[in-house]
């Protein structure tokens, strides 16, 4: 049995590693902002108003999880707002980029110590983040925050080799969730499985590499 910590764990995918990661027997910390029914409805640990972009993320973080070793740490938290060019919200892509980027920065600092030697680090991203996979434009605070995140997370990569802590940043591919509006190509449950595939066969021989949930090896 692995203890998991997830982040955003709430609803959409992260509910939905809850759920399966639960279900094959490993023990989930669920961190979110408000635990929805579905989430209450898992046996599972749950941990409210967790706050990414909150002031005292840290000082919580490690108050709440003090005594726990972590296995798998799946920053999963995020948001999508709409920006194109001819309406640009500079307050919406701040904060997109501080929950985007900047949040899983902060919980990966604060829980690193917590994480078993070896252990894994997973950061659910997006390909919009890719500057070469950019061939439409648009969504300009989605896009730099994920980009971002890319790079936060191949620098962990690097800086937490010592330990043997695996880095993973992965590409859910393109779900029906609440913050997709219900587009998408697949259901939760298929990137879900699919996540969670790629993230058992995270090595330190394959330590921050940017991958699609279906294995596909995606462009920077």
């Amino acid at each position: 049995m692995s203890t998991v910590v997830i982040t955003g764990a709430n609803r959409g995918i992260g509910l939905e590693l809850a759920k399966q990661l639960n279900g094959r027997g490993d023990d989930i910390i669920a961190l979110c902002r408000k635990a929805s029914a579905a989430l209450q409805g898992l046996d599972v640990r749950i941990e409210e108003e967790i706050d990414v972009v909150a002031d005292n993320l840290e000082e919580t973080l490690k108050s709440r999880l003090a005594n726990v070793q972590i296995d798998l740490l799946i920053n999963n938290a995020g948001i999508l707002e709409y920006n194109e060019f001819d309406d640009l919200d500079l307050a919406s892509i701040r904060r997109q980029f501080d929950v985007n980027a900047v949040g899983p920065l902060r919980v990966a600092s604060a829980l690193s110590a917590n994480v078993s030697s070896p252990g894994k680090l997973a950061f659910i991203t997006s390909r919009m983040g890719s500057i070469e996979d950019n061939t439409s434009g648009g969504r300009y605070g989605y896009r730099a925050s994920k980009c971002a995140l890319n790079m936060f997370a191949k620098s962990i990569s690097h800086d937490l080799a010592s330990r043997k802590i695996a880095v993973s940043i992965l590409h859910p591919g393109f779900v029906r969730t609440d913050m997709t509006r219900g587009n998408g190509h697949v259901e939760p449950e298929e990137s879900a499985r699919n996540l969670i595939n790629r993230i058992d066969e995270m090595t330190m021989e394959n330590t921050g590499t940017f991958r699609h949930a279906n294995g596909e090896t995606l462009p920077w």
